[in-house]
C-alpha cells in the first residue's frame, strides 16, 4: 500500500500567485455582495493594490532565490515540485504583472464612452432588444470582469512556473476560460464580440484537446509527467519514438495555438476584431509573454534532449509565420485585424529566438542565451502592444470607436500627438532603431546566429522588410491621406488610459536607447532549473 506524501508548500516563494489568486477571489465576494454603487470603485481599487503587492512580492521572492544556488540556475520547486519558482518564472511573472496593471487602468476607463466602460452592461441580454437598450439606459456595466481579468493573470502566472504537464494544463485552462468570456463582452458591436468570444472558445477547446492528448502520449512514454522525469527518459531512450514525437507533436499545437503561430492563428484576427480593445491590449501581450515561457519550459526543460526532433519543426513553423502574418496584415482594411496579423509575424521572430543556444556557458564572451533574447523581445513587445491598443482605443467617429484604416486618414492634422505616438509604435514593431523593437530583433537574430539557424535568420529579415512596409502604410495614411467624410476624431482619454500610453511609449523609447538594465536583468535570471 502506497503511503501518502503531504506536499510540502513554500507559501513565501508563491506569494506572488497566491496573491493574485486571492484577489481575484475576493472580486468574486465583492460583485456578490457588494451595492451595485461601490463595486466599480471597490473592484479596480482592489485588482490594483493586489497586483503591485504582487509584483512587490516578485522582487522579494527573487532577492531570496538568488541565494539559494551559485550556479546559472537558481530556484526551488514548490507544492511537491510542480511548481518551478527561478529566474525565468520570476521574470515572466514581474512582467505579466506589470501588463496586467497596465491591463486594469484600460479595463476601469470610463471617460471615453461617456461615462460608461467599453464593457455590456448586461452580457445575457440579446443585442438589439429592450432588454439591452433598458440595460444601456440604466448605465449599467460589468464590473465581474476584474475578477476575471485577476484568474486570467493567475493562470498566466502558473503557466509558464508549471513543471509538470498536468499542471502546464491547468494553468492552459485558468488562463483560457476568464478570456473566452471577456471577449464576448463588447458593448458596442455585440454580435460581433460574441462571434469572436465563440470561435476562440470552439478553437481553444480544440488546442487544449490536443494538448491533454499530447500529455497522455508523453506520459505513456516517460511513466510520468514531470518534466525532470520526461528529460531523464528521453536521455536514455527507454520507450516508444512514435509516443515521444507524435506526443511532443500535439503538445505543441496546444502551445503554438495560444502564442497564435501559423498554422494555428486562424483565431487571431477575428478575436482581436471583435473583443473589447481593452481585452485585446491585455491578451494580446500577457497571453504570449506567459505562452512563450510555458513553451520554452517545456521544449528546454522536458524535451532539451530531443532538440534534434522538435528543432526543425520550429524552424519551418517560425518563418511561415513571419512571411505568413506579414503578407495578410498588409491585405488588412481594419487596424484591429492588421495588428493581429503583425502578431503572428512577431511570433515568428520570437521563434528564431527560441531556436538559440540554451546555456550561457556554450557561448563565446559577449553573446546572449536564446531565453535571455526571448525574455528581453516580449518585454519590448509587451508594451509596444498595450500602449498601441490603447490608442486605438482613443480614434472614434459618430459610431464609436473605429478601426478601418481609411477613417485613420487625417489623424496626423486632427491629433498630432496621437498620431505621431501610435507611428512610433508602429516604427517599435517594424524594428527601426533607436525603438526597442530593433534591439530586440538584433537580440534573437544574434541567439539564433550563435546556435547556427542563419537560414531562419536570413528569412526573418526579409520578413522584416515585408512588415516594414505596412507599418509604413498606416504612417502614411495618417499623415498624408485626405480625410474620408468628416474624418477622424479623438476622444481624449482620462489618466487611467493616458499613463498605459505613455509608460508604454516611454519604455519603448528607452528600451531602444538604453536596452542594457533589462537584458542584464533577463541575464541574471539564469536559466530554468531541472
Amino acid at each position: 500500500m502506497t503511503e501518502f506524501v503531504k506536499p510540502s508548500i513554500q507559501y513565501f516563494e508563491l506569494w506572488p500567485l497566491l496573491a493574485v489568486f486571492g484577489v481575484a477571489c475576493l472580486g468574486v465576494v465583492i460583485e456578490a455582495f457588494a451595492p451595485r454603487a461601490v463595486r466599480y470603485t471597490a473592484q479596480v481599487t482592489v485588482a490594483l493594490l493586489g497586483l503591485v503587492g504582487a509584483l512587490v512580492g516578485v522582487v522579494l521572492v527573487a532577492r531570496d532565490v538568488q541565494s539559494y544556488d551559485d550556479g546559472a540556475a537558481r530556484g526551488v520547486f514548490a507544492v511537491g515540485g510542480t511548481i518551478a519558482v527561478d529566474g525565468p518564472s520570476l521574470f515572466i511573472w514581474g512582467l505579466v504583472l506589470s501588463l496586467a496593471i497596465a491591463g486594469v487602468l484600460l479595463f476601469a476607463e470610463r471617460h471615453l464612452d461617456g461615462g460608461v466602460s467599453a464593457f455590456a452592461g448586461q452580457a445575457a441580454t440579446v443585442p438589439g432588444t429592450d432588454a439591452e437598450t433598458a440595460a444601456i439606459a440604466a448605465r449599467r456595466e460589468h464590473t465581474e470582469v476584474y475578477p476575471l481579468m485577476m484568474f486570467a493573470v493567475f493562470g498566466m502566472m502558473l503557466f509558464p512556473a508549471a513543471n509538470d504537464l498536468l499542471t502546464m494544463f491547468v494553468g492552459l485552462e485558468v488562463l483560457s476560460l476568464p478570456l473566452y468570456l471577456l471577449s464576448g463582452l463588447a458593448r458596442r458591436r455585440r454580435l460581433l464580440s460574441q462571434e469572436s468570444a465563440l470561435k476562440y472558445f470552439l478553437l481553444g477547446a480544440f488546442s487544449s484537446g490536443f494538448f491533454l492528448y499530447g500529455a497522455a502520449l508523453l506520459y505513456g512514454y516517460a511513466g510520468s509527467m514531470d518534466f525532470a522525469a520526461i528529460n531523464e527518459a528521453v536521455r536514455n531512450d527507454v520507450g516508444s519514438s512514435s509516443l515521444l514525437l507524435i506526443g511532443t507533436g500535439l503538445l505543441s499545437v496546444g502551445l503554438l495555438f495560444k502564442v497564435g503561430a501559423v498554422p494555428f492563428q486562424a483565431w487571431t484576427p477575428d478575436v482581436y476584431q471583435g473583443a473589447p480593445t481593452p481585452v485585446v491590449a491585455f491578451m494580446a501581450a500577457g497571453t504570449k509573454v506567459a505562452a512563450f515561457g510555458a513553451l520554452m519550459r517545456l521544449f528546454y526543460v522536458a524535451l532539451g534532449a530531443d532538440r534534434w526532433s522538435w528543432q526543425p519543426m520550429l524552424w519551418i513553423i517560425a518563418i511561415l509565420s513571419m512571411f505568413v502574418g506579414a503578407a495578410l496584415a498588409i491585405t488588412q482594411s481594419d487596424i484591429k485585424r492588421l495588428l493581429a496579423y503583425s502578431s503572428v509575424a512577431h511570433t515568428g521572430f520570437i521563434l528564431t529566438g527560441v531556436l538559440g543556444v540554451q546555456a550561457s556557458d556554450q557561448l563565446a564572451v559577449g553573446e546572449i542565451t536564446s531565453l535571455q533574447a526571448v525574455l528581453f523581445y516580449l518585454t519590448t513587445y509587451g508594451f509596444a502592444t498595450i500602449g498601441a491598443f490603447a490608442v486605438v482605443s482613443l480614434v472614434r467617429d459618430s459610431g464609436g470607436e473605429t478601426t478601418a484604416i481609411e477613417r485613420w486618414a487625417g489623424l496626423g492634422k486632427e491629433s498630432p500627438v496621437v498620431a505621431a505616438v501610435f507611428a512610433f509604435f508602429l516604427l517599435a514593431m517594424a524594428g527601426i532603431p533607436l525603438t526597442s523593437g530593433f534591439v530586440g530583433k538584433l537580440a534573437v537574430f544574434s541567439a539564433a546566429l550563435a546556435a547556427g539557424a542563419w537560414p531562419v535568420v536570413v528569412a526573418a529579415v526579409l520578413a522584416s522588410i515585408v512588415a516594414a512596409f505596412l507599418y509604413v502604410r498606416v504612417i502614411k495614411v495618417m499623415y498624408f491621406d485626405e480625410p474620408v467624410g468628416a474624418g477622424p476624431s479623438v476622444a481624449y482619454p482620462s489618466v487611467l488610459t493616458a499613463t498605459t500610453i505613455a509608460v508604454g511609449a516611454a519604455l519603448t523609447l528607452v528600451l531602444g536607447v538604453i536596452p542594457g538594465p533589462v537584458l542584464d536583468l533577463a541575464g541574471v535570471a539564469g536559466e530554468f532549473i531541472r
